[in-house]
């Protein structure tokens, strides 16, 4: 099992009430992108925190591996996203108070991979936790 940190900022009221994580396969450009690139590494039983607005509003667990599927209805998000994409089901719960983890950052870093953390303001929208 591993543990994975998504920023949903524009996907979350979608994904999460839709039981799902939905990426570009690559970017505009068609080139690979290391957040989409790590849909394919999920795993079932894979837990994944999902981070909005900052906070962590919902927790889940992956139930299958990614599919090729079209694009979900997002609204006015991810206009420029391609047409096709990775999905992984993922069995959501929220939190009924979403927790912050900026005021928990001194208890986090010893868990935090040195790249594309917390620490970091590159972070990914899709990594594994170590």
């Amino acid at each position: 099992m591993r543990y994975w940190w998504v920023n949903q900022n524009q996907t979350y009221k979608t994904e999460v009430p839709g039981g799902f994580l939905w990426s570009p396969k690559t970017k505009a450009d068609g080139s690979k992108n290391p957040f989409y690139e790590n849909m394919l590494r999920i795993e079932p039983n894979d837990v994944v925190f999902s981070f909005c607005d900052t906070y962590i509003k919902a927790a889940g667990l992956a139930t299958e591996r990614a599919t090729s599927t079209p694009k979900p209805d997002f609204g006015s998000a991810g206009k420029s996203w391609s047409e096709e994409g990775w999905l992984v089901p993922v069995e959501f719960r929220e939190f009924a108070k979403p927790l912050r983890p900026k005021a928990h950052i001194e208890e986090l870093k010893p868990y935090l991979p040195k790249k594309y953390s917390l620490s970091n303001p590159q972070a990914m929208d899709c990594k594994p936790s170590t």
